[in-house]
Parts: structure tokens; sequence; C-alpha cells
């Protein structure tokens, strides 16, 4: 009798610390995959942040690199490609000149990164400079482990 108790506690207690073992596992699990998106938001946030420098600087072998082949556009005046945005950015037909970026956010949806930036954008246009609040939306894909820009569209605001 008493080994028959012995072996229930014996077994209780193997399936006590059976499931702590694995509610353990879980818990870590949760917490590296929290710190992998934060790590990835914030590796998201600096491209971003980067790629507002390159336009600036008129780096486009940098913005080359950065958007895909099948990338979109989309500006106030109408839309373009990617060799269109290049050979813009390469002209000075818009020259970024400073962007301050005065809210970000960021979401994902699988490998598919989408930022919203609320900036305010001085450029020059067709040799005037001219100021103006954006909400812009970036959208990043995962492609073989490099994020690729596939869409740039700027709304204008009313107001900031």
């Amino acid at each position: 009798m008493k080994k028959k108790v012995l072996k229930k506690n014996y077994l209780m207690l193997s399936i006590l610390v059976l499931g702590l073992s694995i509610m353990s596992l879980q818990s870590l699990h949760a917490q590296q995959k929290e710190t992998t998106d934060e790590k990835t938001k914030q590796e998201l946030l600096n491209l971003s942040k980067q790629k507002w420098q390159w336009m600036s600087d008129k780096n486009v072998d940098s913005l080359n690199d950065l958007f895909h082949k099948e990338a979109v556009f989309v500006h106030m005046g109408g839309t373009m490609n990617k060799e269109q945005e290049i050979n813009t950015i390469k002209s000075g037909g818009i020259h970024y000149k400073h962007t301050e970026i005065k809210e970000t956010s960021i979401r994902f949806i699988g490998n598919t990164a989408i930022i919203l930036d609320r900036i305010r954008l001085t450029a020059v246009v067709g040799g005037n400079e001219v100021v103006n609040p954006f909400m812009v939306t970036e959208v990043y894909i995962l492609m073989d482990g490099k994020w690729k820009l596939g869409s740039l569209s700027f709304t204008r605001l009313l107001r900031e």
C-alpha cells in the first residue's frame, strides 16, 4: 500500500515538474520573440531614417539597393517606378533637402513592415524650395533576409 502511494506521489510530482518545465520554455520563447521583434522594429526604423538621409544626400547607389525593382512611389504630382524615382533624385528634379520626422509607427504583417511617418519635408522641386507636412507610408518586404522598400507614398496633410 505504501509503495502505491509513493508511486502515485512520484507520478504527480513528475507531471508537475514537466508542466512547470513546459511553461518555463514557453515563457522563454515568448521573451526571445519579443526581443527579436524589438530588434527587427529598431532595425527597420533605423533603415527608414537612413533612407531619408540617402535621399537628401542623393545617394542613389544605396537607394538603388534598397528599392525593390517593382517599387512604386506616389507623390503629389503623380506616380513613379524605381527607375523614375532614382533618376529624379539623381538629376535633382526633387531634392529631398531636409526631413524632420515628427512621429513614426510601425506594423508587421507576416514578412511585410508598414512604417507611417508624419514629417515636415523641405524639398527643392523645379528650382523652388517648398516645405510641406506629409504622412508618408513606407512598405518594406523581407526578401532573402534583406528588407526592400516596395512602396513610398506621400499624403499631404492640411496642417502640421
